[in-house]
């Protein structure tokens, strides 16, 4: 292979790479960090918080519901006509330009400003269906948990970095021009539509999609013509038990994955936790995530894949177990540190996994459900917090019962492949 190929392979999977740092800012500065607290303070100030919490799980999860409906056959009509980057970059600039929007929703206007998120939400998240995707363009068969791991470590790292900078505007506002804290939580969502426009440009110019070989034909079928063959699809995926059981696995634990993220800072928050101790242990899950993501890319190489995912699953339930003693902001940021340590290699090797078991000719379909999975039933573990709360009117026993997500998961998890052959992935040197 010449240094000209070379080269044009490593600009393909570092701009596809890039990607991830991109959109991490997203995920980290708004899903995790500021919109949970401004929501609940700034835009529905002086409501209940029990209302707002609710306000908040029910739109994600209609919002789920959507992905669920639209993500597989958005992933079919890619597929077939070898759309999947135009896709990816028509959903980033609709996210971006919806969370710059963010910045000028007056205070109190808690409708307006929980549409915008949930569009921007959505859009965010139909962009990762087409973006997973493109993991199998950019990398060979053997090298999926390596470059799987650097694109989360990567994103680990810049939604870090932006954080980081976010959260120094909210305390020192007056350093940066800015009058207050409260306008400083406001231009950190314009920060991350910048930040994620600036780092898609690499994925924009240098990333190039391999053409179906009927791709003008198929690219002229409608959208919703793709329906039937997407039953087709999921029927066939039904039989197939190794791909099966692990969109089962993946549905339960990828979802306790997403509330642990979502609902840490209102959990924080419900039992009287420190706003800045909040963001500096998401700064500490940011920061520890990305050595640990490498890391477990890594272990991949020597060790069962599955063996690591349920590993995982086993520290994240020892995480919420020891959650429900923490009394002190030093307390929240030592358990950060865990999530941070296996959240990253969960998600990475997940991921790669999953990229493993599917059909080569049905790339974006198959990460459509793969995507979907988890989305799709992203509401279930706010509901479930919501639920126990309401119940027992004990939020520490609440977030501990996300417990039974992992334990779930793990069930489902021991039931695929046993084969080592195919939970070890061979590699060339």
């Amino acid at each position: 292979m010449t240094s000209a190929v070379l080269d044009k392979n490593q600009k393909q999977k570092w701009s596809w790479i890039f990607y991830d740092f991109a959109n991490s800012a997203f995920s980290t500065t708004v899903v995790a960090g500021f919109f949970p607290v401004f929501f609940k303070k700034f835009w529905s100030s002086g409501v209940d918080s029990y209302l707002t919490t609710s306000r908040l799980g029910l739109c994600l999860g209609i919002a789920g519901v959507i992905m669920a409906i639209l993500s597989p056959i958005w992933g079919r009509k890619s597929d077939l006509a070898s759309s999947r980057k135009k896709w990816l970059v028509g959903f980033a600039f609709a996210g971006m330009t919806l969370t710059g929007v963010l910045t000028f929703i007056p205070q109190g206007k808690w409708e307006i400003a929980l549409l915008v998120y949930v569009l921007c939400y959505i859009a965010f998240e139909a962009g990762i269906v087409f973006y997973d995707s493109l993991l199998l363009e950019v990398a060979e068969k053997k090298d999926f948990e390596k470059v799987s791991s650097q694109g989360y470590a990567l994103g680990y790292l810049g939604g870090g970095l932006l954080f980081a900078i976010n959260v120094l505007m909210t305390l020192y506002p007056e350093f940066f021009g800015l009058k207050s804290a409260t306008e400083a939580v406001q231009y950190s969502f314009m920060t991350v539509a910048l930040w994620w426009f600036l780092f898609t440009l690499p994925l924009v110019f240098f990333l190039k999609e391999k053409p179906h070989p009927q791709s003008q034909k198929l690219n002229e079928e409608s959208l919703w013509a793709a329906f039937p063959q997407l039953i087709t699809s999921f029927k066939k995926l039904l039989k197939q038990k190794p791909i099966f059981y692990f969109l089962l696995a993946y549905w339960f634990y990828i979802d306790g994955v997403y509330t642990v993220y979502t609902m840490a800072v209102d959990y924080g928050l419900s039992i009287g936790l420190e706003d800045q101790d909040l963001m500096k242990a998401l700064l500490v899950t940011q920061f520890v995530g990305f050595p640990s993501a490498l890391l477990f890319g890594k272990l991949s190489e020597k060790l069962n894949v599955k063996s690591l995912l349920m590993s995982c699953l086993g520290i994240y339930s020892l995480v919420l177990f020891f959650s429900m003693g923490i009394k002190t902001g030093t307390d929240f940021m030592i358990l950060a540190v865990f999530v941070g340590f296996v959240q990253g290699g969960l998600q990475a090797l997940s991921r790669s996994y999953y990229a493993h078991l599917i059909p080569e000719n049905q790339k974006a379909e198959y990460f459509g459900f793969f995507n979907i999975i988890g989305k799709s039933a992203s509401f279930v573990g706010p509901f479930l917090v919501a639920s126990v709360t309401y119940m027992t009117g004990n939020h520490r026993l609440s977030l501990f019962s996300i417990t039974l997500l992992f334990v779930l998961g793990f069930i489902f998890l021991m039931k695929t492949d046993t084969n080592p052959k195919n939970q070890k992935i061979e590699r060339t040197s």
